[in-house]
């Protein structure tokens, strides 16, 4: 079920009568703040994922080449 236009501006206008006009910046400022910061996570976790993965990597191949 895909929403038109009509149902959208509907939308939008029960929550301008809801919330006001003063809150809908606030809190599309923070709805984007709060994307930034799990966007950042994200980033933080993939790279010490990959820092992880390199040392393990790194030290198989330095017990491996004390067995030999």
């Amino acid at each position: 079920m895909m929403l038109g236009s009509k149902e959208i501006i509907i939308i939008a206008i029960i929550v301008l009568v809801l919330f006001g006009s003063a809150a809908i910046p606030k809190f599309a400022k923070s709805l984007g703040l709060a994307k930034k910061e799990f966007e950042k996570g994200l980033k933080e976790s993939e790279e010490s994922d990959e820092t992880s993965n390199s040392n393990d990597a790194s030290s198989d191949n330095n017990n491996t080449s004390k067995d030999a």
